[in-house]
Parts: structure tokens; sequence; C-alpha cells
């Protein structure tokens, strides 16, 4: 692993939203590799989970939850030209906070496009609507009036975030392994170009996280590894899923948008109450939650193959997570008590006592049938490379941190997605907090095995199909 050297300058203050597990995890990696003082760092949390590592590292922290009503006039004093605006938060609208780093000229970083409470659930709103694709239409749609402008990175955590680079390394690897030969892409046209090329019809963000806690789960208690009250508000969106050109029909729930880039579906479901089969290489194959994630929509609007203005290509594209078996259960009990969450809520941090979370992308289809690119981080390696972190919050904050430094770097480049920035740049940064990075091959597809118990008529089917055989 490299030194612990300063890599970019923080001239102006920072400003952090949210201070749940990522803030707390990526605060002493800021300090690390950001030439800037605590005394520059400010937090602004909902509440005081969390008020002790601020003092650790003698960082204000300050507990008042924004709303729509004060954000403004909270946040405002607090921000000026070359500041960074950084929200981890749940329940504060990344769209309003991008507008407001528009009119102070900060900087701006998140890791989900969120909205302000019951944004995501709110039964007067259409699906659509409160889709993820319906959120990301709303914060793109501000690029062109600012193109130029101070750079705002959108949804770049692990995932979405630093999957989309692990896309670019996997295609360029299944090219080299394949015979593929051209010139390395230098554009979304180019990468979308070599997608097709090499066949991917499908991309699962593939996650198996085992870590495992001493004090078991009781009833009536949501544990995860990372932010519960996210988990929980993605959980209960719809299942979204980028939708590829070699799709023979939507699923039986599944719906189009009435707008936008019309690169994704939905489903007329919870994304929690909606399992999928996927594989890596150490678990292989598994159930997953299809839940909505922004790279789904990304990812395939990035790797959209046009020819004279036409789709001639794009993949499917969606989430497979299978998290920690605490949170399994946990989800399970949830979705019983028809969607009211647990009275009791649990982060596992300093009680796990093993495990891995394996996350990667899962790219299929091509002449070597199936890709796996991402990386293997274990409890013990966590706690090892940076303080109050597991393996799953590094993940993310490695992302984090490495995307705040290409914004700095880049800081007149707009409004972003993790698929504009340069992939290797981000990777170089994130990949010594990431554990072990695995590309692996295998034979894996979503036929393999089917029809054992019951028969089923798969001879006549395209294996990538979504609707008739990913859905469990």
């Amino acid at each position: 692993m490299e030194s612990y050297k300063q890599h970019a300058a923080l001239a102006g203050r920072l400003v952090i939203i949210g201070f749940g597990s990522i803030g707390q995890g990526v605060l002493p990696l800021i300090l690390r590799h950001f030439d800037t003082h605590p005394s520059k760092i400010s937090i602004i949390a909902a509440d005081d989970d969390g008020a002790g590592v601020a003092r650790e590292y003698g960082v204000g922290f300050r507990v008042l939850p924004l709303t729509p009503e004060n954000y403004r006039s909270v946040l405002g004093p607090m921000l000026s030209a070359g500041d960074f605006l950084l929200n981890l938060s749940v329940d504060v609208s990344s769209i309003d906070l991008v507008g407001l780093a528009l009119e102070k000229g900060a900087l701006y970083l998140d890791t989900c496009i969120e909205p302000w409470p019951g944004g995501y659930t709110d039964p007067r709103r259409s699906v659509s609507e409160r889709s993820n694709y319906g959120y990301r239409e709303k914060a793109l749609s501000l690029r062109k009036a600012h193109a130029g402008s101070g750079t705002k990175v959108l949804a770049h955590g692990a995932n979405p975030g630093l999957v989309s680079h692990f896309v670019k390394r996997a295609l360029l690897d299944i090219a080299r392994d394949t015979g593929v030969t051209q010139p390395r892409p230098s554009s979304r046209d180019e990468w979308a170009a070599l997608s097709h090329r090499l066949g991917i019809k499908v991309i699962h963000v593939a996650e198996r996280d085992t870590q495992v806690a001493n004090q078991p789960r009781l009833r009536g208690e949501f544990v995860n590894t990372w932010s519960i009250d996210g988990f929980v508000a993605e959980g209960c969106q719809p299942a979204e899923l980028g939708w590829g050109t070699h799709e023979k029909e939507l699923p039986r729930d599944g719906m189009r948008h009435p707008f936008g880039c019309d690169a994704a579906i939905y489903l007329n479901r919870p994304g929690a109450a909606t399992k999928v089969r996927t594989w890596t290489p150490l678990e292989g194959p598994f159930h997953g939650f299809l839940i909505t994630h922004n790279e789904a929509i990304s990812i395939a609007d990035y790797l959209t193959h046009r020819e004279a203005g036409r789709v001639v290509y794009r993949p499917t594209v969606h989430y497979a997570y299978h998290p920690c078996d605490d949170a399994v259960v946990s989800i399970h009990e949830f979705a019983g008590k028809n969607w009211e969450i647990q009275p009791a809520k649990r982060l596992l941090m300093e009680e796990i006592v093993s495990g891995v979370d394996e996350l990667g992308v899962l790219l299929m289809g091509h002449a070597k049938t199936a890709y796996w690119y991402g990386s293997r981080l274990s409890i013990e390696e966590a706690r090892r490379l940076a303080p109050h972190n597991n393996a799953t919050s590094l993940q993310v904050t490695a992302a984090v941190m490495a995307g705040m430094i290409w914004a700095l770097e880049n800081p007149r480049a707009g409004i972003v997605e993790a698929d504009d920035l340069d992939h290797e740049r981000v990777l170089a940064l994130a990949t010594p907090y990431l554990g072990e990075i695995v590309g692996a091959y295998g034979e894996w597809t979503p036929l393999l095995g089917r029809g054992t118990l019951f028969p089923e008529d798969i001879d006549s089917v395209d294996p990538w199909q979504f609707g008739n055989f990913r859905v469990v």
C-alpha cells in the first residue's frame, strides 16, 4: 500500500452533511489524504451519533436536522467559492444541495441522489416519480445550464460509484483476453461501442457480504453493516434495472418511464421483495435482492450505443445484493410487518468478528461467458487499513475520498456521474483500501442448474433474457 502522503490540497472549508457510518469512516481518510486542518471542517448531523468520532479528530460537530425550510439559512453562511460540500446524509434533498452549491461556487459530492423525507415512499406520487430513475433525471436536467461550472459529483460511493470504474476495467480485461484489439476508449461513445463489440448483454453489480457479529440479532431489531435508514429507504423503492436491447419482453409487472433517457424500467414491487440469481467467485451462485441503485441506470445509459442517432445496443444492468445474514433476516421481518421498520436498529461495527464484503461487477454474454471484477475486503484488512470502518463502509469511504480528490483536480467539470470520471485515476486512489482486487472468469449463467427439481422449457430461450429467467 502506498504511504499516507497528502494527495490533494483542500484550500477552502469542508462541510459534511450527515455523519453516520460513512461520515465517520471517511473523516480519517480525509485528514490522511488532504492538505487541510480539522478547524476547516464542519459537520452537520441529524443526531449525535458520531459526535465522539468528531471530537476525537477535533472537528466541529453540530446536531441540526436539515429541512426544506432551514437548509439554506443553515448552510448558506457556511459555503463560498472554493469550499466543498460533502453530502452523506439521508432525507436531505441532493438536488436542493446541488442548487445551493451552484449558487455559492462550492464543489459537491454525494453517494446517492436523496430526496426530502417521504420522497421515496409517498404513495401520492407515481412510482416513476419516486424511483431512482426519476431523481436522476431531475438532477441531470441541471447539467446543460451549468456546463463548465464548479464540479458536482453525483452518486459516487462504492455502488453507485466505484462499480462504474470496475466495469471499464472489466471491459478492457475481456477485450484483452478475447483478442479484441482496438484503441483504448476515450469517450462515452467508444466505451459503448466496445461493450457492444464484446457482446456484453448483462451486467450485475453482484455483492455478497459475509460479515458476522458476536452479538446475535434479536427479534424486532434491524441489523446491517451500513446505513439502516438508507438501506430501508432504497429497499422500499421500486426494483429498477437498466433495460437491454436484447430483451424480448417486459417482465410481468415491468413498466417504462414516460420521460427521460429510456435506459431503464421499474417493477411494481419493492426491491427488497425481489430476488434475482447471481454469482461471485467466492460465494458462487446465490440469490440477491434487486435493490434499486443509480448505477443500474447510469451504466446502462452510458453504455448505450447509437448509430445515426438510433439505439442499437444497451446492456441490462442491475444490482444483486446479498447483505450480511443478520440483515437478510431483518429484511424478512421488516417485509412481514408490511414494511414497518423495527423499533430497534443496530449498525454492526466493533462487534464484527469475521467476514468479507465481496463487491464487484459481473459481465455476461461475451465470448468467455462471465467475468467478475471487483473488491474482496475482509473485516481484518479493513481494520488494519483505516479506523472507524468495517469491510462494507471502507469500500464506500475509499470511493468518496477518491471522488473528492478527482473533483479538486477537475474543479470545472460541471455536474457529473461516476461514469464520467477518469476510472484509472479514481481506482489508483481507492485501490489501496479495497483489499484484494480480483478478476475471475466463470461458466455461470442464469440458466445453469435450472430445471433440476422441476422441469423447465429452457432450450429455445435466450439465457440472458431477464423477464423469464433471472427473477426468482
